[in-house]
């Protein structure tokens, strides 16, 4: 059980770094000049979900699921 062990813990140290590179790599939610006047509701801003910063944040709530699942796994100590 110990190869499983090792395989895991690989895996969730892989998770962590991918994680923490997909959080720097989104942009910041704080609110600028542009939703004063509107510009927030431009094709941009209704169209988030399609474009790279949605899948950013798809990727980074898929990676922080495995990471929980993951540290529980490693947490039981049964392997």
């Amino acid at each position: 059980m110990g190869a499983l062990n090792i395989v895991l813990t690989v895996l969730f140290i892989i998770v962590c770094i991918a994680l923490t590179v997909l959080v720097l790599m989104q942009e910041g939610k704080s609110a600028g000049p542009g939703t004063i006047s509107g510009a927030a509701e431009t094709y941009w801003g209704k169209n988030k979900g399609r474009s790279m910063e949605g899948l950013l944040v798809k990727l980074t709530k898929v990676l922080a699921v495995l990471f929980m699942v993951l540290a529980a796994i490693l947490n039981l100590n049964v392997f």
